[in-house]
């Protein structure tokens, strides 16, 4: 007993008890924490299948001798079978508990004393905890399944050597048969430890395991077409799912998913089982369970992470596997060095997977100095230590070479071992993989394990199996430790080879399979002392012996040979062992990368001589296009003409770049780069690797001379010039992209037939296919911080043309301060590849493209992801420039404004800076807030480890919202828009959910520290916050061609000074566009709806008193009708304005771009009501008046047609009384003496008349009341009736001058051109009140006072629209005097006619000889009916007819003209006008343009409308207006019919009430008709429906009728609307009078998108005469003045323009080609706008006289967005 109890009291070497439960046996059957006593159960095997063994296990200590977490025991490829009954396993229980306890009792060695439970045994078994008695169940194993083994377990504490936590057994690939007796696992468990061999397996069960394990990992589709980078890295629902994996297929996503982001959990990778909450479930119900802890704690379908590692770099192409390892060595994990393939039974040196990685470390010997080296892995020579097994072994090699690696205060799990979660599942496919890990030092002797670097290796499974790896290993490494339990005293393994590395034995003396006297012969056949060989005994605790494994490694770090990774290839190419690097794309691309990079010696130098495009001559062209946008150096000279300068040195530049021609090293790089995709893809990873190489060792260079330059401080100068290096010295596949941008830029200047241009055509393809392939393409130029923009847009657009039609993008963009991680933020977020390295922060700004899987577009409503990487802002290279703060802004914006979500990385404390940089940030989003953009932000606060971050955060939260409102109030300011008070009144952002916190990128202290999982953790979080925030985004995602535009526009503004100001964004305005075409739909819906409501009241109010009305009153009938029109109108307003709130809420069209115009098309439609409401109330007051004077006339006329009624009623008696026949001639003569004596006794009142002339002076009196007494005192110098009777004309003595200064240039009006002006504005006025009283004419009704209200409002209104001309008050009375004398004098004839018109006497006489027909038709009692029918037809019904169709046709042809291109928006109509007068090319029509605007565009219009219309066109409305006036005729006849009314009268009295609200009939030719009628009714209602059908066919006259002439006569004139609709406000540029296009009737800001030369506005220079070309977009880029009566001849800063003239927007456009289309017209006809201004012809600029006709139409087409 007491040597059982010293065998088992054994060190514990973590200071740890033993306990019986650690021990493990491993043999693949469930895991048995305890087994209890309980009865056997019978066995049903037979006799053959089952023996039972007498051997008893007394050995269970014996077979383990383990302390928990030490050490690793690799599980063997032998069968293990496990018995059925429980007889052996319980005593072997039993016993072990009763001698384990003996053991704990000795006294003295308590602390270290063992536990029973503690001792674990590690066959492919479940583990033991404790072996209770358990019954034995029945067996129902065949008999090769469960053979008996008369073997007792006495070797159980030989297999196991292992402490808890700390060993590893490695698995091996045997499969476990279990037998039915426990006395086999006795047997298997001393087999597994004797004998210790794997199992040998042919290549055909390997490829089977292989295809396999590939199928359950769904893997197999791969293993030929293999995994890319562009797949692997495109945003899925597993990207932001956070579902644990359900199946073995699940796993090696999860894995990719992780180690992408670079987690350090990644490894940990199992299923969830299914049943696990159904098997917690049932225990809650069925109680304590102990037999439930025999369970295993594991599937048996898990699956060893080595196995997944290992066939994800099976399934993967060069550049994943790159990738894998990359990160794996970031995760410090090891990356495979030797990869096997169980299908070719060959391995792979993957020393391309490996090129990628770059550490710094600092050996022993720059700790002074503070000096690193940072290199590629693969090419530093470094000696390699490495580590093997033969045969079996007790030891744990994985974890010994874990706490080999690791310091005393930093562990971490290099090497996948047997106690990591899954770590000791079988491996399948993994053993061969040799494994490598690099120690590297910090410098610090009190951290580091090693003082100098040194790289580890570790082959899993046994050397025997294995040979070749073992030989490259020998032939590699600087020595090789090989652990064994077992030596064969031959071991030709070992003797029989010519090692050149150093072998070390490493065995354990505790284990009892070990032979000390092979161990001898061994040694002494490789002539090893003692010091070679490394023994495990009982004496020697898990730190000794790692600290002795220490010392021999660290010596032989010391002395060994070094090696690269490159230089193992020959190696292994001697050996057979394949190299990754081999294939002919890697090696041809290689070949072609180094003949570009080996030149390179002098960076500067290469730079100028191969890529001398992207130097001082892009930069050049920089400035110049800086200075073009912002003209600070302008001076005294003229705009125009210094512009046109600037584009000469432009042209200048571009032909110096075309001279150059393209190097030999682009050449090489463009012909590289045309290859196929993979050939391609090496070839820039080759570059990147060489540049970067390169680059490195210039900057470590430089950086060492800086920094002994820089401790004395005499050294400014060399200082200066080794920044200037260091900046130069940067060198990058970038560069060459850059290149290739600049050679197209300067090819695009040359004419499209150029044969140069013609071979660069494909460049910008090419780049657009990588942007696909994943890489990042420059943005912004960071060495000049400029776009190439012509170069950027064509990538764009072939890339557009690449994957059309799914091109839509959302935009991730990131900001902050430099060197703060925002690169790696994104690398760790998305998987990519933003460069980080070299010491070289990013500059400029990358765009990179992720694709979105099918699974997420629906979700994220978008193809592709864009991610912005930009340099830091605050950067020290530049914050010495006065710039900076310019540039960093200019940069903000134009990222802020491409994203929908920007990134705001905040990881800093100095509290200044961070003002700073909210500052930028803050102005970059109030201007996009300004211009309808509006992304979403998320701050992200970094290296915040504290898991109550967020809550004690809370205070810093709230500061910063202080700070971001402070900054608001700032930015505000400095843009003029101080309405933003508050970070919230920019954008939405919410405290609580705007802030994510991110700890430290590192777990401890680097080069050996790992990446933080919590940082991992925190920014997954991030990226699923940020895709959910971009999925419940309300606006549509931008296409690449509207993302293209966003560059373009964003770029020009930022360029301006005054951003705001300065935008203009194609896609705001077709978005405007659009709403405004909108808007006039629903604005002409709701037109021509109170169009026809008030025809219908109008009609009502004049049939008022010849129909029945619900009213009695006239009076009241007009009040009714005002409270109904409120109603109609309030309807229509509410359904305008829903109509907009609809509108605004889609997600496409880019609505949102035009929310700063919402409000002005609230108000148009509000004012539109107000407006329509006044105009139908005047309407319906008229109409009533009009209809109360006739109804007084109506019934004098009514009187009198009764009397001569009775009179012809007597005559007829009398005449029938007389015995003889009357011949005609007889019953003229009687009835027109009847007559004589009739009209001689009536009595015929005169109608009073009104003094129009008195009443107008009246309304004029009152309207100058308010312009004060002088208006009064110039009003009576002259009676009204002595106004307007000629041509009216400016007063001459007007002297006022009007001009602007530039500079101390004076441009201005002379005398003339002012009088011009104001008479220009005075005919403007007469023309249109003189139309409104031809239409009053028109319509031959009576006069109102409201005619003359209108004429007034309109003159106020005109007046109102041109306050740029100067009115002085005798110019406006005399004005109104004039128009209003003019008007009085049409409207007392109009009064006059109108009276005489509806004369009762007059009326009475035209209708004689109806009368006389009447009588003589009653007297001979002929049938009346036909004729009848006839006669109320044409008189009556006929003129009511044709009244209707012109009433109801002028809403047709307006609505056929708004949905003509010309007509449909204010901005199309005047490209529509401008082509037109480009088409015909004629000075009078330009001329009449510019002088008379407004009738220029109405005689356009109409002409527009005659050249659309056609009579067929036209025919069809009437036609369809005249079908309905018929059917309403017909049904009214059909309803008098039914009402059956017993004579005539009552028949036409029912039809007339029928049509009271379409038709109106004349009282005055109905009344002769009514008396006399021997007419039976019904007769004539058939005859009437045939005069009704006749009628129609006689109407179709209207389509002979020249459509000019019925434009005339329609009520409603189409010209008339579509000139109010087209003009709008009607208010003019104040510098050169071009026209509002404000779409919103009422709008806070006017603005054109076309402005011209003021010389074409008849402005000239005050000294030379001569016409002045500039033109007022330029003029608000630059630092000129102007002046002018509202500046009170003051010279003022164009770009401070606005405080003269607030409500007018001008866009500063200095672009070469803005306003190309009147440069042309000034060009062209120079000479006669000269003589017709009576100036002297302008100074034209050279460029402009290359502008051509066709250019002119570009230009227009470009202003106006017309495709």
């Amino acid at each position: 007993m007491t040597d059982k109890m010293d065998d088992i009291q054994q060190s514990d070497l973590n200071g740890t008890q033993l306990h019986a439960c650690d021990y493990e046996v491993t043999v693949s059957t469930p895991k048995i924490e305890k087994a209890e006593e309980t009865p056997s159960s019978p066995c049903t095997d037979s006799k053959e299948e089952c023996q039972q063994s007498d051997t008893s296990v007394t050995g269970l200590q014996d077979v383990v001798e383990h302390n928990e977490g030490e050490a690793e025991q690799e599980t063997t490829d032998t069968n293990t079978s496990l018995p059925c009954e429980p007889n052996a396993l319980q005593v072997a229980a039993q016993k072990s508990t009763e001698e384990i306890t003996e053991a704990a009792e000795t006294p003295g060695d308590k602390s270290t004393q063992p536990h029973a439970c503690d001792y674990e045994g590690t066959l492919s078994t479940p583990k033991i905890e404790k072996a209770e008695e358990t019954p034995s169940s029945p067996c129902t194993d065949s008999k090769e399944e469960c053979q008996q083994s008369d073997t007792s377990v006495t070797g159980l504490q030989d297999v196991v050597e292992h402490k808890e936590g700390e060993a590893e057994q490695e698995t091996t690939d045997t499969n476990t048969s279990l037998p039915c007796e426990p006395n086999a696992l006795q047997v298997a468990a001393q087999k597994s430890t004797e004998e210790s061999t794997e199992a040998a397996e042919t290549p055909g069960d390997k490829k089977k395991q292989l295809e396999s394990l590939l199928k359950d990992l769904g893997l197999e589709h791969l293993y030929q077409e293999k995994l890319s980078l562009s797949k692997l890295l495109q945003i899925d629902e597993k990207t932001t799912r956070d579902k644990p994996p359900k199946s073995n297929s699940d796993l090696p996503w999860y894995f990719l998913k992780k180690l992408m982001m670079v987690n350090m959990k990644a490894r940990n990778v199992e299923v969830t089982s299914v049943c696990e909450s159904a098997c917690d479930a049932e225990s809650d119900r069925i109680g304590l369970s102990l037999e439930k802890l025999l369970g295993s704690p594991q599937s048996k379908d898990m699956l060893n992470p080595l196995d997944i590692i290992t066939a994800l770099f099976l399934c993967s192409d060069g550049f994943v596997q790159q990738e894998m390892a990359l990160k794996m060595s970031m995760c410090q994990f090891a990356v495979p060095l030797l990869l096997p393939n169980c299908d070719t039974n060959q391995c792979t040196l993957m020393l391309w997977a490996m090129r990628d990685i770059v550490k710094k470390y600092r050996p022993s010997s720059l700790s002074e100095s503070k000096g690193f080296i940072e290199d590629r892995l693969v090419v530093s020579e470094l000696p390699m230590i490495s580590f093997v097994r033969l045969g079996e072994c007790s030891l744990s090699k994985s974890e010994i070479l874990n706490k080999l690696l690791s310091s005393s205060q930093q562990y971490h799990d290099t090497f996948v071992h047997r106690d990591m979660r899954s770590g000791d599942c079988p491996r399948q496919i993994s053993n061969g993989l040799t494994e490598i890990s690099w120690y590297l030092p910090c410098g610090n002797t009190n951290m580091d394990v090693f003082s100098q670097p040194v790289a580890v290796a570790n082959l899993r499974g046994d050397i025997a199996s294995f040979e070749t790896q073992f030989s490259f290993l020998c032939e590699t490494s600087a020595a090789v430790f090989v652990f064994f339990d077992n030596l064969d005293s031959e071991c030709k393994l070992l003797t029989n080879q010519n090692h050149k590395a150093q072998i070390f034995l490493v065995g354990s003396h505790q284990s009892q399979k070990l032979d000390m006297d092979a161990l001898q012969t061994v040694a002494e056949k490789l002539k090893l002392d003692e010091s070679h060989i490394l023994l495990k005994t009982k004496q020697i605790n898990a730190a000794d012996f790692i600290k002795n494994l220490h010392k021999k490694v660290n010596n032989i770090i010391k002395s060994a040979e070094k090696k690269t990774i490159e230089q193992m290839a020959d190696i292994a190419h001697e050996l057979g062992i394949w190299v990754d690097e081999d294939c002919g794309e890697c090696q041809t691309a290689k070949t072609k990368a180094d003949a570009i990079t080996a030149g390179i010696e002098d960076i500067p130098k290469y730079k100028e001589t191969q890529l001398p495009l992207q130097g001082e001559i892009w930069k050049e062209l920089t400035l110049l296009e800086k200075e073009k946008f912002r003209l600070r150096k302008v001076g005294t000279k003229n705009i125009e003409v210094y512009k046109s300068d600037l584009r000469k040195q432009k042209r200048k530049l571009r032909e110096k770049q075309n001279s150059r021609g393209m190097s030999d090293a682009v050449k090489c790089f463009i012909d590289a780069i045309s290859t196929s995709s993979a050939e391609r893809c090496y070839f820039l990873k080759w570059m990147r690797l060489n540049l970067d190489d390169l680059s490195r060792q210039k900057l470590s260079g430089l950086r060492e001379v800086y920094k002994n330059k820089n401790k004395s401080p005499e050294n400014k100068e060399e200082i200066k010039e080794i920044d200037r290096e260091l900046s130069n010295s940067s060198l990058g596949i970038e560069h060459f992209f850059r290149e290739m941008g600049q050679i197209y830029e300067a090819s695009v200047s040359l004419p499209e037939t150029n044969p140069s241009r013609q071979l660069l055509k494909h460049l910008p393809k090419l780049c657009a296919e990588l942007l696909l392939d994943g890489l990042p393409v420059e943005l912004v130029d960071g060495d000049a911080s400029n776009i190439p923009l012509r170069w950027v847009t064509d990538v764009l657009s072939e890339l557009n043309e690449l994957v059309s039609p799914q091109n839509k993008i959302l935009v991730v963009t990131v900001l902050g301060v430099q060197s703060t991680g925002k690169s790696t933020l994104l690398n760790t977020m998305f998987g990519v590849q933003f460069a980080v390295s070299n010491g070289r922060c990013t500059r400029g700004a990358f765009m990179l493209l992720i694709k979105v899987n099918e699974d997420m577009k629906k979700e994220l409503g978008c193809d592709f992801l864009m991610i912005i990487d930009t340099e830091g802002l605050k950067s020290p290279e530049l914050a010495k420039l006065d710039y900076s703060y310019e540039h960093d802004n200019e940069l903000a914006t134009l990222v802020v404004g491409l994203s929908d979500i920007t990134v705001i990385n905040i990881a800093m404390e100095n509290s200044t800076e961070m003002k700073d940089i909210l500052q930028i940030v803050v102005h970059a989003f109030l201007r996009m807030n300004e211009v309808g953009k509006k992304p979403k932000c998320q701050f992200v606060h970094q290296n915040v480890a504290d898991v109550s971050a967020p809550e004690n955060n809370l205070r810093d939260r709230q500061l910063l919202l202080e700070q971001l409102n402070e900054m608001t109030l700032a930015a505000a300011k400095m843009e003029n828009k101080e309405e933003y008070k508050n970070f919230t009144d920019v954008m939405e952002y919410n405290p609580e959910t705007g802030n994510m916190y991110v700890p430290g990128l590192w777990n401890g202290s680097p080069p050996m520290a790992p990446v933080n999982a919590g940082y991992s953790e925190a920014v997954y979080e991030l990226k699923k916050n940020i895709l959910k925030v971009l999925g419940n985004c309300k606006t549509s995602a931008n296409n690449i061609p509207e993302f293209t535009e966003w560059i373009r526009s964003l770029w020009r503004a930022v360029k301006h000074e005054n951003f705001l100001f300065s935008f203009r964004n194609s896609l705001v305005a077709d978005a405007y566009m659009r709403l405004c075409t909108e808007y006039n739909k629903w604005e002409w819906a709701f037109k021509k709806e109170m169009y026809t409501w008030t025809k219908k009241a109008e009609t009502k109010i004049a049939n008022f008193g010849r129909v029945k009305s619900e009213v009695s009153d006239i009076g009241q009938l007009l009040k009714k009708l005002k409270k109904e029109v409120s109603s109609v109108l309030s309807k229509g307003e509410t359904k305008l304005l829903k109509n907009l709130q609809e509108y605004f809420k889609q997600t496409d069209g880019h609505v949102y771009l035009v929310e700063p115009y919402r409000e002005d098309f609230a108000s148009s439609a509000k004012s539109l009501c107000r407006e329509k409401e006044s105009s139908i109330h005047n309407q319906l007051t008229v109409a009533t008046d009009v209809r109360k004077g006739m109804i007084n006339v109506d019934r004098i006329k009514a009187n009198h047609i009764k009397k001569v009624g009775e009179r012809v009623q007597e005559l007829i008696g009398k005449c029938r009384k007389k015995k003889v026949d009357m011949t005609d001639e007889k019953l003229d003569e009687e009835f027109d003496k009847m007559w004589k004596e009739t009209m001689s006794e009536q009595v015929f009142p005169k109608q009073g008349t009104i003094d129009v002339m008195g009443s107008v002076l009246y309304h004029l009196r009152q309207n100058l009341k308010r312009k004060g007494s002088h208006a009064m005192q110039l009003l009576n110098q002259k009676e009204l009736k002595d106004c307007g009777t000629s041509h009216f004309k400016s007063a001459e003595k007007t002297t006022t001058r009007w001009g602007w200064g530039l500079g101390w240039v004076n441009k201005l009006l002379n005398k003339k051109d002012e009088a011009w002006m104001k008479q220009y504005l005075a005919e403007g006025i007469i023309g249109d009140c003189s139309q409104f009283v031809k239409d009053k004419m028109k319509t031959k009704n009576n006069y109102h006072d409201t005619f003359i209200q209108e004429i007034l409002q309109m003159i106020d209104k005109n007046l109102k629209n041109n306050r740029d001309v100067k009115i002085d008050m005798e110019f406006e009375v005399s004005l109104k005097q004039g128009i209003c004398a003019d008007a009085a004098r049409e409207f007392q004839k109009m009064q006059n006619d109108f009276i005489e018109k509806n004369d009762p006497y007059t009326c009475l006489c035209q209708n004689k000889e109806t009368f006389r027909d009447n009588f003589k038709d009653e007297y001979h009692q002929r049938d009346q009916c036909q004729k009848k029918a006839k006669e109320f037809t044409d008189a009556c019904l006929k003129p009511a007819v044709v009244n209707f169709v012109n009433s109801s046709l002028g809403p047709d042809i307006i609505d056929a003209m708004t949905g003509k291109f010309q007509f449909s928006t204010r901005m199309f109509f005047q490209y529509s006008v401008l082509l037109d007068l480009l088409t015909k090319d004629n000075f009078k029509d330009y001329q009449s343009y510019i002088r008379s605007y407004e009738q220029y565009v109405k005689k356009f219009i109409l002409d527009e409308m005659l050249k659309l219309l056609t009579n067929e066109s036209v025919s069809e409305f009437e036609d369809r207006h005249l079908r309905s006036s018929i059917q309403s005729i017909n049904d009214a006849v059909s309803k008098a019919q039914a009402k059956g009314g017993d004579n005539l009268q009552r028949c036409i009295q029912d039809i007339r009430q029928e049509l009271g609200e379409s038709l109106v009939i004349s009282e005055d030719s109905l009344g002769p008709f009514m008396i006399l009628n021997n007419v039976k009714p019904k007769e004539f209602a058939q005859w009437l429906t045939e005069c009704v059908k006749d009628m129609e066919g006689e109407l179709k006259e209207f389509k002979t009728t020249n459509i000019r002439t019925k434009l005339t006569t329609v009520d409603v004139k189409p010209q008339n609307e579509l000139y109010k609709k087209l003009v709008g406000c009607g208010k003019q540029c104040p510098f050169c009078k071009a026209p509002c296009e404000a779409g919103a009737t009422v709008h806070a800001v006017h603005h054109t998108t076309f402005h011209r030369p003021e010389g074409l506005g008849r402005y000239r220079w005050m000294t030379s005469e001569k016409l002045v070309i500039d033109i007022c977009t330029s003029s608000v880029a630059s630092d000129k003045t102007f002046l002018c009566g509202a500046t009170n001849h003051k010279p003022h800063p164009f770009k401070e323009y606005t405080d003269i003239f607030p409500d007018w927007r001008i866009a500063p456009d200095t672009s070469l080609k803005a306003s190309d289309y009147w440069k042309y017209v000034l060009n062209r006809f120079n000479n006669k706008f000269a003589e017709a201004y009576e100036a002297r012809p302008a100074e034209i600029p050279d460029t402009w006289k290359d502008i051509t006709k066709k250019h002119a139409e570009e230009s227009l087409k470009r202003s106006y967005g017309v495709k």
